[in-house]
């Protein structure tokens, strides 16, 4: 996972849990904003996203090699 992927997974869960927090979202799509919220935050600190490996995704830039 690059870094700019995990910065907008940060952003991401610290909105949506802000909208759930502030009762802006309620009830069960506040549940799963709070879930999803949880979810980027971990995949982000971990640096890996088991979606990515499933479908063979990748947001690392790749090393160029020296010949």
């Amino acid at each position: 996972m690059g870094s700019a992927d995990r910065g907008i997974r940060i952003v991401l869960a610290v909105i949506m849990a802000a909208l759930y927090f502030s009762n802006k979202v309620t009830g069960t799509a506040g549940i799963v904003l709070l879930v999803l919220s949880v979810v980027f935050l971990l995949t982000s600190l971990v640096s890996f996203c088991p979606l990515y490996t499933i479908f063979g995704l990748s947001t690392c830039k790749t090393k160029e090699q020296k010949l």
